[in-house]
């Protein structure tokens, strides 16, 4: 309900809304792009290109299901456009995303949580985009698989199957490290 309620300011060039749009969504586009991108830096640009795209557009949209998911869908067709343009896939980049986890934990559970943060992160990053992106946009992301299927061109039985091979191959790699 504040969502739409949001929109509507939005719409009349209320920028208090799209304030507080982009202070209740950031962090999890940001963390849904990074897990895409495997590079923070690149995922904050992406971010703020669709909020650039939702200022440039403000007075045309209308909510028809969820913010979050409209949000999440645009961000990730900004990755496929970022994949296209660039030819060699960009680099793993952990250092914005260590200060997260090492600031809620002690010393030592940092050092644990730290290391497992970075086998995680390292074995998504290993996964073939579809699968990637199937696994990060359901859990990460949390749409559904119709919505994943739409935005990805396929059914849904494909993209339920990208989803289990993902994590089966998720599993495997991160089982063989243990």
């Amino acid at each position: 309900m504040e969502d739409k309620l949001l929109i509507r300011k939005l719409n009349r060039g209320n920028e208090d809304a799209l304030c507080r749009i982009y202070q209740k969504y950031r962090d999890d586009l940001v963390r849904i792009a990074a897990g895409l991108l495997n590079d923070v830096s690149t995922a904050e640009d992406v971010v703020q290109e669709v909020f650039l795209m939702l200022v440039r557009y403000a007075d045309r949209y209308t909510i028809t299901k969820s913010l979050k998911g409209y949000l999440t869908a645009c961000v990730a067709n900004k990755v496929r456009n970022v994949y296209r343009t660039k030819s060699a896939q960009p680099s793993v980049s952990l250092d914005g995303l260590k200060q997260e986890v090492s600031k809620s934990k002690g010393p030592e559970q940092c050092v644990v949580c730290d290391e497992e943060f970075q086998n995680l992160y390292k074995a998504i990053a290993q996964l073939p985009y579809e699968q990637k992106e199937a696994v990060i946009l359901h859990i990460q992301g949390k749409m559904k698989f119709r919505h994943i299927a739409r935005l990805q061109g396929t059914s849904i039985k494909t993209t339920l199957s990208r989803y289990r091979y993902g994590l089966n191959k998720l599993r495997s790699m991160l089982n063989s490290e243990v």
